[in-house]
């Protein structure tokens, strides 16, 4: 398969798991009745934390978890960034020198505000997971563009 083909098909990728991971914020209320239903699947630390955060998220007014539409919207958006490298990656391809620099910052943030926040070490983790998961095909569209880059000149 063609450079430019696998890094298309990893943009592709990229962008619908961003948009996914991002709408889910958007129906958080209906996602935690589900889950709290089923909590007793789970082990008891994660039950906890999921009663928690049902309690919680249950006492915030709407006004507040507009907050979250907001969240999902903005992964819609940063998606959008990626078409550009899909198109001409080499020539967007400091989009994702930023995009990977963000991954990175995403355990920056887990690990200063999570403590700040009274989020469970467990939930910082799972948090750096996207980050740390994200990093890597973001990578390896950046090799092939500099493969790519280096065929073409």
């Amino acid at each position: 398969m063609k450079d430019l083909t696998k890094i298309r098909i990893a943009i592709t990728v990229f962008i619908v798991l961003l948009v996914l991971s991002g709408v889910t914020a958007f129906p958080l209320r209906t996602e935690l009745d589900f889950l709290i239903v089923h909590k007793n699947s789970f082990p008891d630390t994660l039950a906890n934390w999921i009663q928690t955060v049902y309690d919680s998220v249950k006492q915030t007014p709407d006004v507040v978890l507009y907050g979250t539409d907001w969240l999902a919207f903005a992964h819609i958006i940063i998606a959008l960034f990626f078409i550009p490298v899909y198109i001409d990656p080499i020539r967007y391809k400091a989009n994702l020198i930023v995009a990977m620099t963000a991954c990175g910052a995403v355990f920056l943030l887990a690990f200063i505000c999570g403590p700040i926040r009274g989020i469970p070490f467990f939930h910082q983790l799972i948090d750096c997971a996207f980050g740390f998961i994200g990093f890597f095909p973001l990578f390896f569209v950046y090799k092939k563009i500099n493969k790519l880059k280096n065929l073409k000149y």
